[in-house]
């Protein structure tokens, strides 16, 4: 699974690396400063983990490929309100909301893979229709929608000095 030498390891490798740098990303956004090397490194990395889930085979379209596809439409303005559009007006508050966006459908589908494939997990939730699976994801809805709204209160990066 952690082979990097196959797509399944390059692409779980890339996954965590994309939450590693999330969590620190909007944990500093959210203490006020814009940590712009790891903001880089968090939006290509979860570009190329959303990107490289639709190289796995598939005969039908799966609830993967529908969060993956929204996850790169949200990155996509992400990236757009920062690159093309540097902050202005409404674009401050899309960057915003979108890089917690971005790092919510991450730890959606960690939270998912996590049932699958941790046995004591499964063993809750071997459907994923279970109480405990839908606890989780509420939790995280819940956390998340908490730290984009603190986000749209504490991104102003006119007032910022970015840092590494």
């Amino acid at each position: 699974m952690f082979n990097p030498t196959t797509l399944v390891g390059f692409h779980t490798i890339i996954s965590f690396i994309a939450i590693f740098a999330g969590i620190l990303v909007v944990a500093r956004v959210l203490a006020g400063s814009l940590p712009a090397l790891w903001t880089e490194l968090f939006l290509a990395t979860a570009v190329i983990t959303s990107a490289t889930g639709f190289l796995f085979p598939f005969t039908q379209l799966l609830p993967s490929h529908i969060v993956g596809a929204i996850a790169l439409a949200v990155l996509a303005a992400t990236l757009l309100a920062q690159y093309v559009f540097h902050f202005a007006g409404p674009w401050r508050a899309v960057y915003a909301a979108g890089l917690v966006a971005s790092l919510y459908f991450l730890l959606f589908v960690l939270i998912a893979q996590a049932f699958m494939k941790i046995g004591a997990l499964n063993r809750l939730a071997p459907t994923q229709s279970e109480p405990p699976f839908a606890i989780a994801q509420v939790i995280l809805l819940a956390a998340m929608v908490w730290a984009g709204w603190r986000a749209l209160r504490a991104f102003h990066p006119g007032g910022w000095v970015a840092r590494p």
